[in-house]
């Protein structure tokens, strides 16, 4: 992982704006940090998340994400996701779904464990429910999923401490 201290202005700038805005700098940031264009492609995650809450509720995006880290085994993320639920009074191994969520929670797991063997009612499900931009969106928003998960497993990104007490 970086360090602030023995970085240059250009990762600097992006610890102090990830400290301003989160309160704090996750190791899977500071390794990324390394290469500040991965840092900053990586970090188009947000802005995913943000345009798939605008048609989601917070909780159904969380819920999602917290399924494609653990098809994919990423403790970091899984842990992540895991620490919202709870955090939100949640219980992410037996939540109570509704129809939406469901479906989210299925799609994540199956897209992360098996992308080429998806279930055909779950294309159906997104088909029927969902706007042709939509689609792209959950997507295009698992892609960037799994993506961080293959990084923070790939590269061995330590568990943040903060998240140790949430830990399956």
């Amino acid at each position: 992982m970086t360090e602030y201290e023995n970085s240059g202005s250009e990762v600097k700038a992006r610890y102090d704006e990830q400290i301003e805005t989160h309160g704090r700098i996750t190791n899977m940031k500071r390794t990324m940090l390394h290469a500040p264009k991965v840092f900053d492609v990586y970090m188009e995650w947000y802005a995913l998340r943000d345009m798939l809450a605008e048609f989601l509720s917070d909780r159904a995006v969380s819920l999602f994400a917290y399924a494609i880290s653990n098809g994919t085994n990423c403790l970091v993320c899984g842990t992540f996701f895991r620490k919202i639920l709870i955090d939100n009074g949640e219980n992410p191994d037996n939540p109570e779904l509704s129809e939406t969520e469901r479906f989210l929670m299925s799609f994540g797991q199956e897209l992360a464990k098996s992308p080429h063997n998806i279930p055909q009612n779950l294309y159906q499900y997104l088909e029927n429910h969902f706007t042709r931009e939509q689609q792209v969106l959950l997507i295009g928003f698992a892609g960037q999923m799994v993506a961080t998960n293959l990084f923070n497993t790939v590269a061995k990104v330590p568990l943040d401490e903060v998240l140790y007490s949430y830990k399956k």
